[in-house]
């Protein structure tokens, strides 16, 4: 745990970085799937939206998703007494459960997507789009703010 400790600045950098990834990935992917569900009737572009999409959470999403989740592991490991013991970390870990559940709900609509049985609309995922920057609110509000 030592170790730990003496890199957290580096383990935060390295969380901080795959975290603004993660999001990048979550605010994209829903526009992705609105122009996908309003132009299902254009074959050619929903085959290029197919692969933008599959690229998008293989090689940006899920792996930023998984050395954010990793990382945030790490830290907490190294520091968890005092860590822990902060209600803001208990909402701060209580938001980022949502945001995985939302990630992967993302994969549920993109292998949807995918096998052509999305059944969604565009306005759908235009609301559903908003959902993370509200969970990225809450997060940035309990890790700066503190509030509790």
């Amino acid at each position: 745990m030592q170790i730990l400790l003496e890199n957290y600045i580096w383990l935060k950098w390295l969380h901080y970085l795959a975290f603004i990834s993660w999001m990048a990935g979550l605010f994209y992917m829903p526009r992705l799937f609105v122009y996908h569900s309003e132009n299902i009737e254009n074959k050619a572009f929903v085959d290029v939206v197919k692969i933008q999409e599959k690229k998008l959470f293989r090689y940006i999403q899920n792996p930023a998703m998984i050395v954010t989740v990793l990382s945030g592991i790490l830290m907490l490991l190294a520091n968890k007494e005092l860590l822990l013991s902060q209600g803001y970390m208990h909402a701060k870990l209580f938001f980022a459960l949502l945001l995985l559940l939302y990630h992967f709900s993302n994969l549920h609509f993109l292998k949807a997507f995918q096998n052509d049985t999305c059944k969604k609309s565009g306005k759908f995922f235009r609301i559903y789009n908003e959902v993370p920057t509200l969970l990225l609110i809450a997060i940035i509000s309990m890790m700066i703010l503190k509030p509790f």
